[in-house]
């Protein structure tokens, strides 16, 4: 199994993502979220990479489920 970290959702706004993040971590999923901004000084560069939330492999199923219960409502 590769150790490579699985993309679960590509966002446009970076506190959706943190959002997503942190319900993944509160059901026992560790997940980080990778943006492309210049650290924060170009926050526009969000728009055309998106802010990136990704897990393990071995948790992309699960994280998978839970995101899309969250984004169903």
């Amino acid at each position: 199994m590769s150790d490579r970290p699985a993309l679960i959702k590509t966002f446009s706004k970076e506190a959706e993502a943190h959002m997503a993040q942190q319900m993944l971590q509160e059901a026992g999923v560790p997940a980080f979220v990778l943006k492309d901004d210049a650290g924060g000084m170009e926050p526009h560069l969000q728009l055309t990479g998106g802010v990136r939330l990704l897990v393990s492999r071995a948790d992309a199923e699960r994280a998978r489920e839970i995101l899309e219960n969250m984004f169903s409502d």
